[in-house]
């Protein structure tokens, strides 16, 4: 049985669906990377060998570098693909499951930030306890489209 994976954007403008085997899931830590992704490394899989298909939207692209463009959504800016000559891979937090695809290798070692070894040290707080440092998160609703497909996004009540 073929597995199939299912993501898109922050704002639900760009939806795509790969299905396939999917085994390179990565971390890459060079400079190019940490800018398209606005931070510490990139974390992305490879959908080379399966099957891959936009099912809402189209990206937009910058060219980032001779070789490699980078898609990403015009809407909410969320990044999207490393697009080079021996293949596509795609933002892992852009599938609706990222943790179903952990990464197996990390790539640009050399761009690898000092901290990020440590990350897992810091104090750790729920989302529910930052409700003390901004009374209008009481009161936030998200906007942010769901794990998982719909028919229509933004729903017609919010349009």
């Amino acid at each position: 049985m073929t597995k199939t994976h299912t993501g898109g954007c922050q704002c639900g403008a760009i939806r795509f669906r790969v299905s396939g085997d999917l085994k390179d899931s990565s971390i890459c830590h060079c400079r190019m990377c940490q800018k398209a992704f606005g931070a510490y490394y990139a974390p992305l899989v490879s959908v080379r060998g399966a099957e891959f298909e936009w099912t809402r939207g189209a990206r937009k692209t910058f060219r980032s570098s001779n070789f490699v463009a980078r898609g990403f959504c015009g809407d909410c800016g969320t990044p999207l693909t490393y697009e080079a000559p021996d293949g596509m891979a795609v933002a892992a937090g852009a599938f609706d499951d990222p943790s179903l695809l952990p990464p197996t290798i990390q790539w640009g070692v050399e761009g690898k930030i000092g901290f990020v070894d440590h990350l897992h040290e810091l104090p750790a707080e729920r989302t529910e306890a930052d409700l003390t440092a901004g009374s209008f998160l009481h009161d936030l609703v998200s906007y942010q489209h769901p794990d998982h497909d719909t028919p229509v996004w933004p729903p017609e009540d919010r349009a």
